[in-house]
């Protein structure tokens, strides 16, 4: 684990719902202002207290990660990955929003269970580390489009719309943000956020209930086909297409722009499967130019860490 993280104890401040399957909760802690959120998509990791040992805390300090390992796996924390949906310095306030994907899991369990001052444990990047260049490698965030970008694709599944809806809010800051397409596939209607405020994007919610038998990203899938709008510089005619894992075999392929002076960013997370189809019709069929668009499965079906 990069020595750019480091360990931080929270306590559940408030529990808000944001819709029909998404939560946010609100921790607070006197080391918020340690803490950086290098992008919208910054990602961080949770330490969920196995219900056998709830009072079980990994070590502070450099040397976390190894006091971690050394636990046994019994007794060990389970480590999710999550986005950092918010960091409030001034208010030594973060947020967390959350799937709400059933009983019986580690996350379920915590959040039905949780109450106001709970403790939680999160590793996230320091203010002494350095994202420039690194942010995918080290930092933990893909979100890096060209300073001159006019058009943006987002596509995301409910596991990764926190982190799509924190790169709206940050385009819509800019003086002229860029025009964006995106596509937002949820669990049921009652998930489809109003999102009015940013009149630069076109948004298609794509609520799986509509039709009985609708598979993860299978409406994604569906309606970029009918309704992506790519330019025509973002093609290329030639180019490798063979895949980028990480190293638990999951398809994690960072944009490779720098240098080139594109105006199109493209950005797309979901489930395994999901993103393997769109890559395969993105950049197979229409020929979109891959160093120009992240693909990242946030979690496979068969996983239980997904968001």
């Amino acid at each position: 684990m990069s020595s750019i993280y480091s360990i931080f104890n929270l306590v559940l401040k408030e529990r808000i719902t944001v819709s029909t399957s998404l939560v946010r909760c609100v921790f607070e802690s006197s080391e918020v202002h340690k803490m950086r959120r290098h992008a919208p998509d910054q990602r961080i990791k949770l330490l969920f207290p196995q219900p056998s040992h709830p009072a079980m805390k990994v070590n502070e300090g450099s040397d976390w990660y190894s006091h971690y390992m050394s636990i046994p796996k019994e007794e060990r924390p389970l480590m999710r990955t999550y986005t950092l949906r918010a960091l409030r310095i001034e208010d030594n306030e973060m947020d967390v929003e959350f799937v709400l994907h059933g009983k019986n899991t580690p996350v379920s369990d915590w959040l039905s269970e949780a109450k106001q001052g709970a403790p939680l444990q999160i590793v996230a990047p320091k203010e002494a580390s350095d994202s420039s260049g690194q942010m995918g490698g080290t930092g933990g965030c893909e979100w890096v489009p060209p300073e001159q970008v006019n058009q943006v694709l987002l596509i995301a599944d409910e596991t990764a719309l926190p982190a799509a809806l924190g790169i709206l809010e940050e385009l819509a800051l800019h003086d002229s943000p860029p025009k964006v397409q995106a596509f937002f596939e949820v669990p049921v209607q009652g998930d489809c956020l109003n999102l009015e405020q940013f009149k630069f994007a076109n948004i298609f919610w794509l609520p799986r209930d509509v039709k009985e038998g609708y598979g993860y990203g299978e409406r994604l899938l569906e309606a970029v086909r009918e309704h992506v709008v790519l330019p025509e510089s973002a093609f290329i005619e030639e180019q490798s297409l063979s895949e980028s894992v990480s190293p638990d075999g999951i398809l994690w392929e960072r944009a490779e722009n720098e240098g080139k002076a594109s105006h199109f960013y493209g950005w797309v997370a979901a489930e395994s499967t999901a993103v393997k189809n769109l890559r395969r019709y993105l950049l197979q069929e229409r020929h979109l130019d891959k160093k120009l668009i992240n693909f990242m499965a946030y979690w496979a079906k068969s996983s239980k860490g997904h968001h």
